[in-house]
């Protein structure tokens, strides 16, 4: 959740270092977040390295950016072609590829995860790139639901290690939620907090707890409108219309859950249940545990609860 104007009791690193410039980004992982957050950075003059298993991946992840950019380009510089073009190429040169992040770590200001939600996977990997990344290097999560300092805790570097947490499609959303553990220091928060706004992005501060704030809240929003309907106390569709007619919002919260993905909904969740077993916030879905089961995760899969051509 946010914390305004008061103050998280932080502990400070004897090995904390003054809030860094952050110029040179690592970015692992290449997926869509990876991609779009390396996309956003690049377009706002940061060097990025963008870092994959396969050089497949980082293709289809660079033509992806290149794509993207051109639909930018289009609003953008509707009436300056070249001035568009100059600025695609401009982007595409600030973004480099690697398959081995080793070779790019040690001249990283930031190093940025955006890889699958497995808490032994993300520790591992910041395990190994904390022996090869120079002392002022930041770490980041892109988590939209482990805990940072549980990510953190494989590191020698916990003061200068936070969360970043961008939402989807990165290029278009204009938040971003930057979470501090009890150990981050307040330079690493300030150069974070820093970041987000060089990127364009409007930074809220979050403190190291289950779902930060959006999901927090989005979450069990999501899961009260699935258990409303096995109750029997409405449908989807009715739920879906009375949310966008009546609250504003642009999708109802079923729509909202297949766009997400129904086993990401469920992985967190989960994740959170077994925390807290006990919040009723927290309880499990039968009905999502069905459909993840049967492989109908959503718009990804052409059907969740609703069936997508």
């Amino acid at each position: 959740m946010a914390f305004f104007t008061h103050h998280i009791g932080r502990s400070f690193s004897s090995s904390a270092v003054r809030s860094v410039v952050i110029k040179t980004v690592t970015i692992i992982g290449g997926g869509q977040m990876g991609a779009g957050i390396a996309q956003v950075a690049a377009s706002t003059g940061h060097s990025v390295t963008l870092v994959d298993m396969s050089e497949d991946i980082l293709k289809k992840a660079v033509k992806g950016i290149e794509g993207s950019l051109k639909r930018v380009v289009k609003k953008k510089f509707a009436d300056k072609p070249e001035a568009g073009e100059e600025f695609i190429q401009k982007v595409l040169q600030n973004i480099s590829t690697s398959t081995d992040p080793a070779a790019v770590v040690p001249t990283s200001d930031l190093v940025l995860e955006a890889i699958v939600e497995n808490l032994k996977v993300k520790q591992d990997l910041f395990g190994r790139l904390d022996k090869l990344a120079p002392a002022h290097a930041i770490f980041a999560s892109n988590t939209s639901s482990l805990p940072i300092s549980d990510i953190a805790s494989s590191t020698s570097r916990k003061d200068r290690f936070g969360g970043l947490h961008f939402f989807n499609p990165v290029p278009m959303m204009k938040l971003v939620e930057v979470v501090a553990t009890s150990a981050t220091s307040q330079e690493t928060f300030d150069s974070l907090l820093n970041f987000s706004k060089a990127l364009g992005k409007t930074p809220v501060s979050c403190k190291d707890t289950p779902g930060f704030i959006v999901n927090r809240l989005l979450v069990p929003y999501m899961m009260e409108a699935l258990r409303l309907h096995e109750r029997g106390h409405g449908s989807k569709e009715d739920i879906d219309i009375a949310m966008k007619l009546g609250a504003g919002y642009p999708m109802g919260p079923f729509e909202l859950s297949d766009y997400v993905g129904l086993d990401t909904v469920k992985f967190i969740i989960d994740g959170w249940s077994e925390k807290d077993p006990n919040n009723p916030l927290f309880a499990p879905s039968e009905l999502l545990n069905k459909l993840v089961a049967e492989g109908k995760l959503g718009k990804k899969t052409g059907e969740g609860f609703y069936k997508y051509k």
